[in-house]
């Protein structure tokens, strides 16, 4: 059952669905995410009234809180990171029903506890025995909770739906991974697993395919006939200091490529749904992952680097090896990048290239289709020297929006060309804010609707496509050293530079 507002026109589709009856249940409510997050992203759901009114939140962790505890924690979570105002009558409401449970995943009466708390909310708020169980916790754990939830029947859908929510990396490589989904699916059937990636719930990547087959201006051009390559960048200006936990022997290849730039990837590769029913997207991405492929050789179409000393903007930095806890031997990469082709009619010859790093230029994220150049027959060199490749530039964050680069004649008596933006900005189109993707992804979780989760099928045809490099890597010894502030090491620049391109300068 679906909760709607009696004051809504059905046909106003500017107004979003409102959630059913439901309980959340966080497991690592202590941890980063879930305190800056999670919990600001529930209440701001709440603030826009897309929860219910019996809607209940309980935490699930060692330390010895009451729910009095625990709701000052998500108060203050709340105050500190929440996108809307704080308002006093909306977090007494959610208030309401916030509960927190003391337990280990490893103990059976933890998990009974839980149930029971769930029973009686259930009870009292009238929460229909819906439950989304999100596992903000390490991978290694999630065996050990869903066979928990499983053995305590609170995975059991016979009364109200269950579904479970899973934060990446899903394993490390395919192999692993398989394993991964066969536990979960043991337990909860594929349709009521959400595996979150957290750059899909972003606008601007949703926005990726109202640009493609809303607007007749672009699709005509988006294929091998006018693009020459496309390139995709996740950078981050940002160090590792107290991550070594997380991702010492992860690296960024795993971190990022496996799931959000593969993911960007396939939804700017994909040929056009015939609607947007989450099997149609769902069935696309997987055909364009299914035809995708690392070229070879791959010691000379992927490069990894890790960084070392630097200058990040004025502050001086330290390189990975001298972050606290990161071993002086440590051969994880802060740098990876790989070229990868798609066999299909549409990108045939295209080479796809995708790139993440720590310690880079600046934080950004975006999506550039580089277009062929014309052949500027009317035209001799010197009035076309300053001109670039055409380019269409979607700005994932922090800047979100779109910007069309082409060329156009400077003023004068001569006639030169050079090239320009055309601009659109998020910030400045829309007065409303853009929500954060955990509003988005939380929302739809609770509504069952799985259009932004990949399935299955796309994370093991991910691993399928990373493997390789990841092999030859394993292989490989060290990482070059980049500076830090720089924009990667000298390999990827040598991995364009084969093919006589280069990176783009964000």
């Amino acid at each position: 059952m679906t909760w709607t507002n009696p004051l809504r026109d059905p046909r106003d589709r500017r107004l979003p669905r409102i959630a059913g009856p439901s309980s959340l249940v966080i497991f690592g409510v202590t941890g980063d995410l879930s305190r800056r997050k999670l919990m600001p992203a529930v209440y701001d759901l709440a603030n826009r009234g897309l929860l219910p009114p019996g809607f209940s939140l309980v935490g699930f962790g060692r330390r010895p809180w009451t729910d009095e505890d625990f709701a000052a924690t998500v108060r203050e979570a709340a105050k500190a990171h929440s996108r809307t105002e704080f308002r006093d009558d909306v977090w007494e409401r959610l208030a309401e029903g916030i509960r927190f449970v003391q337990g280990a995943f490893d103990d059976d009466d933890s998990f009974d506890r839980l149930s029971a708390a769930l029973a009686d909310l259930d009870a009292e708020r009238g929460t229909g025995g819906n439950t989304a169980f999100y596992l903000s916790i390490p991978p290694d754990a999630f065996p050990t909770v869903c066979e928990q939830l499983k053995r305590s029947g609170l995975a059991d859908q016979s009364e109200g739906w269950r579904r479970v929510v899973i934060e990446k990396p899903f394993g490390h490589d395919l192999e692993s991974a398989q394993k991964l989904n066969a536990v979960v699916n043991d337990v909860f059937a594929e349709d009521s697993v959400f595996r979150i990636d957290h750059y899909l719930g972003k606008e601007t990547v949703q926005n990726i395919l109202a640009l493609r087959f809303a607007n007749q201006l672009f699709e005509p051009t988006w294929n091998s006939h006018y693009v020459d390559s496309v390139q995709i960048t996740m950078a981050e200006d940002i160090g590792l200091g107290g991550r070594a936990g997380y991702y010492d022997g992860i690296g960024a290849a795993r971190d990022v490529i496996q799931n959000h730039l593969l993911q960007l990837m396939a939804l700017v590769a994909m040929e056009e749904p015939t609607s947007f029913h989450p099997a149609e997207l769902q069935a696309e991405k997987i055909k364009v992952l299914s035809a995708t492929s690392p070229v070879e050789p791959l010691a000379e179409t992927s490069a990894r680097g890790q960084y070392g000393p630097g200058w990040q903007g004025s502050e001086k930095v330290v390189g990975l090896l001298q972050e606290e806890g990161f071993s002086e031997t440590s051969t994880t990469e802060t740098y990876a990048a790989i070229t990868v082709e798609i066999a299909s009619r549409r990108w045939a010859g295209v080479p796809f290239y995708l790139r993440t790093g720590k310690r880079l230029g600046r934080r950004v994220t975006e999506i550039a289709l580089m277009f062929k150049r014309a052949p500027h027959l009317p035209f001799d060199d010197t009035m076309t020297e300053e001109l670039g490749q055409n380019a269409l530039v979607i700005r994932v964050q922090p800047d979100e929006g779109v910007t069309l680069r082409f060329g156009s004649k400077v003023p004068g008596s001569s006639m030169e060309v050079r090239d320009v933006n055309m601009d659109f900005s998020y910030g400045e189109a829309f007065t409303v804010s853009s929500p954060e993707a955990y509003e988005r992804l939380i929302l739809d979780v609770l509504l069952g609707e799985p259009s932004l989760f990949p399935v299955n099928a796309e994370v093991e045809l991910s691993w399928k496509i990373l493997d390789p490099v990841l092999a030859l890597w394993a292989e490989g010894g060290r990482p070059e050293e980049y500076e830090s502030g720089s924009w990667g090491p000298a390999s990827a620049d040598a991995m364009l530079a084969r093919t006589g391109r280069t990176w783009r300068r964000p």
